[in-house]
């Protein structure tokens, strides 16, 4: 990510995925923030896409406009690639990383085709996560917790990232409780 003095410091957000019991869960709070300002509260950071029929779920976390131009982008390269999450996701890292335009942009995803699931940067990682969870966002690291901690119980993937969802809005003042959930079965 880049460190422009100019980025107006948009916080906010807590995206976490959830591979567990052959189904993949995607949920992202509704929080978006300019510095101090909740300007709103019920934005959709978690979106389900299907390129050539395959069904892919991604959340983002950055800039909304930013997140919108590589999803688009990401949706071309699956178009080029039916089927192939992996594919698509390396070459959309690395079109994000060195085109002169793309790499300006401030966002993070975390996508699934429900059985994979990757986080991607713009640095040009594709990350797959340890312990089948991704979490990304101003809350990531504490959605991240409280789901590590969860897995191991009864519990079911959906059930565990609506709660580590909820944990995190209780922690981080950039995530709220409204949350949009996705899922796929593997």
């Amino acid at each position: 990510m880049s460190d422009r003095q100019d980025f107006p410091g948009w916080h906010g957000t807590t995206i976490v995925g959830v591979r567990k019991g052959g189904k993949v869960v995607i949920a992202g709070d509704g929080q978006v923030s300019l510095g101090n300002t909740v300007i709103k509260g019920s934005a959709r950071k978690v979106r389900r896409i299907s390129p050539g029929g395959h069904e892919v779920i991604c959340g983002f976390a950055g800039s909304t406009a930013d997140a919108f131009t590589l999803l688009e982008r990401l949706e071309a390269k699956l178009e080029a690639s039916p089927g192939q999450l992996l594919r698509a996701s390396v070459e959309l890292a690395k079109d994000w990383r060195t085109d002169k335009y793309l790499k300006n942009l401030e966002a993070m995803l975390i996508v699934s085709d429900g059985s994979d699931l990757f986080i991607i940067t713009g640095a040009g990682d594709v990350l797959e996560p340890e312990n089948d969870i991704a979490a990304v966002g101003s809350g990531g690291n504490f959605a991240l917790a409280a789901a590590r901690a969860m897995m191991d119980t009864e519990r079911d993937a959906e059930a565990i990232a609506r709660r580590a969802l909820e944990i995190a809005a209780e922690i981080c003042v950039f995530t709220n409780g409204n949350m949009v959930v996705e899922a796929l079965d593997g």
